[in-house]
């Protein structure tokens, strides 16, 4: 049972939980795939995408933005087409374009009036602040893939967002909507967490990459857990 009268802290992720991310990433890749002539249905596309993401990230520390064109050019070499330059910058530079879920800023505004709120993302310092602009809250802090140079799930980039804050382990809640990047290595850091399960055309995975976990508290978006925290 999730205790909130306990928790001084939410740590969020920010891209699927907060913003529409697979929305954005299908606006960018979608014209790719069409302009070479190829027909992927969204599920698939989300899971190669997240094959690949998750391929460049367990090597050596790249910036996000050299991930995301690591990922449309192994979509160019799985599906047999090579992409240009535009196409190959197309999918970082369309991260500015991406937005908030529709419940997202009203659900962040209440919350933020019981509990402090931090951000922990894997992404890079200046393709967050594009995001920042469409999160009209105060966050505690905000820790970036870039900062910490460990990509979610390493427990690194989790690490250094603890040493930010004085709240202990057990005042911390983690939200996220995928079980393997967020659930299982908050909860093995000691942190209770809450899967925020957003509709995908791959239900219940959690975001790209499928794993087994079992979170404190699951729901379908940041209205919901807003009402469950009593805000």
């Amino acid at each position: 049972m999730l205790d909130f009268s306990q928790v001084k802290l939410l740590t969020l992720d920010c891209y699927g939980t907060l913003i529409d991310w697979e929305r954005g990433i299908f606006s960018a890749l979608r014209p790719v795939l069409a302009a070479h002539r190829k027909s992927t249905a969204d599920s698939d596309v989300l899971a190669l995408y997240g094959e690949f993401e998750a391929e460049v990230e367990a090597g050596d520390y790249r910036p996000y933005r050299e991930v995301l064109q690591s990922v449309v050019r192994a979509f160019g070499r799985r599906l047999g087409f090579t992409p240009t330059r535009d196409e190959i910058q197309s999918l970082p530079d369309s991260i500015s374009r991406w937005r908030p879920w529709p419940d997202t800023v009203a659900g962040l505004t209440r919350l933020a009036t019981r509990y402090n709120l931090a951000i922990i993302s894997n992404i890079d310092d200046e393709l967050f602040a594009m995001t920042r602009e469409s999160l009209p809250v105060n966050f505690e802090n905000v820790t970036t893939a870039q900062q910490a140079r460990c990509y979610k799930p390493g427990l690194e980039i989790f690490r250094l967002a603890m040493s930010k804050t004085t709240a202990r382990p057990d005042q911390i809640l983690h939200i996220g909507q995928s079980i393997y990047h967020d659930v299982l290595p908050a909860q093995s850091l000691g942190l209770a967490t809450v899967w925020v399960n957003r509709p995908s055309p791959r239900a219940g995975i959690g975001a790209v990459k499928q794993a087994a976990g079992k979170p404190n508290l699951e729901v379908s978006d940041i209205a919901t857990l807003a009402e469950r925290a009593g805000c």
